[in-house]
């Protein structure tokens, strides 16, 4: 049976792939100003100057062919433009994400500078998602471990899809509290403590068994180049993501964390096809990347769910995690399916998408 929500969600993906190029810019802008993003807003709105440009990359933003607002068009593109300014190759842009230029005009004049300078440099960031790989994310995870425990105790096995560079393929490395309950070893160098809303999840111990990921395109933590680009998505504003980054940089010299490049759905297939220990919770998670996937990719994946799903027990059970944007709200949830128990979609919280706090929503 399908219910209200997911015909509301297919609704809005039908949003999703008909909007226009305008739109989506558009949309980047409300979306970037609800995160408080002011500077990278205005770089973003400077980007509709761009669609009567005789440049390349104006001529790839008018005919791109895909569905904008799922693809995450126009932050492709930006973060083409902040790798200059964090390459240190071309740092006019520092004063917009400073505040210290607002003028809209002034920075469209600016953007469009950059890109006839660095038409064919910024090309090629067209051609991959935004990898927003961000530790803060993970709080949300933790979060909804502690509430699966109730059910299922507390060992997971964990599985990440779209797991860029493994940041929180390492969160069993990390320290956390929320809403005054915490977890792991406070000697870890990172600390996770979003602002708190909401009671706090239940507390008890964790036993994350294992932790892997995949990623069509991973990012290596031990590259400078690769961190330099990862840093790239990153919006400016966030400062204190740029220094998780650098963080979790160290603690992958330490040890790698566990990641592949795969397909998604190959990856998910393979991973249900393995033998599943008794007494641990077999967990497929995921944070801002549902949207970025086929439909036929999609669909793989929750076919291969819904087939374990009827094999899932309480010696072997299954849950589905996930950290995506509502795009009706414009609100990230925190949402979990489970097995054995029906399955149906539970809204645990809602959350910054960068990690600064959390609200949550179950009892």
């Amino acid at each position: 049976m399908t219910s209200n929500t997911d015909r509301s969600e297919a609704g809005a993906d039908e949003m999703a792939r008909v909007i226009s190029v305008p739109q989506a810019i558009e949309w980047q802008v409300e979306h970037a100003e609800k995160a408080e993003a002011f500077g990278t807003a205005r770089i973003v709105r400077a980007l509709l100057s761009l669609l009567e440009s005789e440049t390349a990359v104006g001529r790839r933003l008018v005919n791109w062919q895909g569905l904008s607002l799922q693809d995450a068009l126009p932050l492709r593109l930006v973060a083409g433009l902040h790798s200059l300014a964090l390459s240190g190759e071309d740092d006019r842009l520092e004063r917009v994400y400073s505040g210290q230029i607002t003028d809209q005009e002034t920075i469209d004049r600016l953007v469009t500078e950059l890109v006839e300078i660095y038409d064919h440099r910024l090309l090629p960031w067209f051609d991959s998602p935004p990898q927003t790989n961000e530790a803060g994310r993970s709080a949300g995870f933790i979060a909804g471990l502690l509430w699966l425990a109730q059910r299922f105790g507390p060992r997971f096995e964990m599985n990440e899809l779209g797991a860029s560079a493994g940041i929180n393929t390492m969160m069993d490395r990390f320290f956390f509290c929320l809403g005054g309950v915490e977890v792991g070893q406070r000697s870890s160098a990172m600390h996770i403590e979003p602002e708190w809303s909401g009671s706090a999840p239940p507390g008890g111990p964790l036993d994350i068994v294992s932790l892997r990921g995949c990623d069509q395109s991973p990012i290596d933590l031990s590259d400078e180049e690769s961190i330099l680009r990862l840093k790239s998505y990153v919006w400016p504003e966030a400062t204190a993501r740029m220094a998780r980054i650098d963080i979790a940089a160290g603690m992958a010299r330490e040890k790698a964390p566990d990641l592949i490049r795969q397909d998604a759905a190959d990856f998910t297939e393979e991973f249900l096809g393995k033998e599943q220990e008794a007494g641990v919770c077999r967990v497929l998670f995921h944070s801002i990347v549902w949207q970025y996937l086929p439909d036929a990719t999609q669909r793989r994946i929750s076919s291969a769910m819904m087939t374990a799903a009827d094999n899932a027990s309480l010696e072997r059970p299954l849950a589905w995690m996930s950290l995506e944007t509502n795009r009706r709200t414009f609100r990230h949830e925190l949402a979990i399916r489970y097995w054995p128990g029906g399955g149906e979609r539970v809204v645990l919280g809602e959350a910054h998408p960068h990690g600064a706090w959390f609200r949550w929503m179950a009892g």
